[in-house]
């Protein structure tokens, strides 16, 4: 097991970034106290070669301009809220909108663009970095003091492990994810269409044009949104519109449990969930457009998949959904384990 941790850059501020490097078992991992960004994952393949298999960039720069989230921890609220507005308690609030008329991944400056403390350390046999934030009543429009915890690492036995943890001293909704973008050839090497996907889901929430959830959850059976049985990405994606939709885990929410299982015959690469949450956002980068990445990589459209285990999108607004409302009496705590074979 290593952990070692260099300069990543300065922001416009002066305020120096820090890159923690993570090795344990086969995997290498680096993440960045800006954002708490998960900024690579090397991984070995079948042949013996090892690739990143994130998307993002090799420098600091590109990080803190508009771009897709790569990488970054989400809050307060991952996904969209519909209108920027919740009401709780009698009380309506206004959010900062950034997706057209929504709010979306926690507004216009969102945990990913916060620099968060951070502490690496190892027990048990793994490689943790711990990162914390506070953020003030009133950030972004929602109410509250809150406290946030991330930790991400390396658990040893070829696991990611990523753990969530806020709490906040007024109700308020919270729904931590992370946006890693995944290409299991490597980023870089091409779409992910050829990828198969299985999804431990019977159910998924069919969206409006502003992929917004319209309330329902819908049976996947007999539809493009069926990946209980293994299936590639891009067999039925054109008659999905591209899939960004949330699928219901099966099983006890609050337990961990098996959400997904992604394997690429190429490599012969395999990526297992496990999780607490709720959801899974699967999303597969519908709108990269030639984003320029590591290395001269061009993300063009497709060229990522992501799995944002999660609370579902617009759950402040509706009461069919699973409680996302947390608070002084009710500390928000979940965990994603992502887990590697080649």
């Amino acid at each position: 097991m290593k952990i070692r941790k260099k300069n990543f850059g300065t922001l416009a501020t002066g305020e120096e970034i820090t890159l923690y490097l993570l090795k344990a078992g086969e995997l290498s991992l680096g993440v960045m106290d800006y954002g708490a960004t998960l900024v690579s994952l090397i991984v070995p393949s079948r042949s013996g070669r090892c690739d990143d298999v994130l998307l993002g960039f090799s420098t600091l720069g590109p990080f803190t301009q508009k771009q897709p989230y790569f990488g970054a921890t989400i809050g307060r609220f991952a996904n969209r809220i519909a209108q920027g507005r919740f009401e709780l308690d009698g009380v309506v609030y206004a959010l900062a909108k950034n997706n057209g008329p929504n709010t979306l991944h926690g507004g216009i400056h969102g945990f990913d663009k916060l620099v968060w403390d951070a502490e690496a350390y190892e027990e048990k046999g793994g490689v943790y970095v711990r990162l914390s934030l506070e953020s003030p009543d009133g950030d972004e429009g929602y109410p509250g003091a809150l406290a946030a915890t991330v930790t991400y690492g390396l658990t040893g036995d070829d696991e990611l492990l990523a753990d969530y943890r806020a709490k906040v001293d007024v109700p308020c909704p919270i729904n931590m994810t992370n946006h890693s973008y995944f290409n299991l050839k490597g980023e870089g090497r091409g779409d992910i269409l050829g990828h198969e996907l299985t999804l431990s889901s019977s159910a998924y929430l069919p969206v409006d044009a502003n992929l917004i959830p319209t309330g329902k959850r819908a049976d996947v059976s007999g539809s493009p949104f069926d990946f209980r049985t293994r299936k590639f990405l891009g067999r039925d994606i054109a008659a999905a519109g591209g899939y960004d939709h949330c699928f219901v885990v099966d099983g006890e929410e609050g337990k961990m449990r098996p959400c997904a299982e992604v394997f690429e015959p190429s490599s012969g690469r395999s990526m297992k969930l496990c999780t607490t949450q709720p959801g899974v956002q699967l999303y597969t980068g519908n709108f990269l457009d030639g984003v320029q990445g590591k290395l001269g990589s061009n993300y063009i459209k497709h060229s990522g998949f992501c799995l944002e285990t999660q609370h579902f999108p617009d759950g402040p607004n509706r009461n069919e959904f699973p409680d996302c409302i947390f608070g002084p009496k009710r500390k928000y705590h979940e965990r994603t384990v992502f887990g590697f074979e080649w």
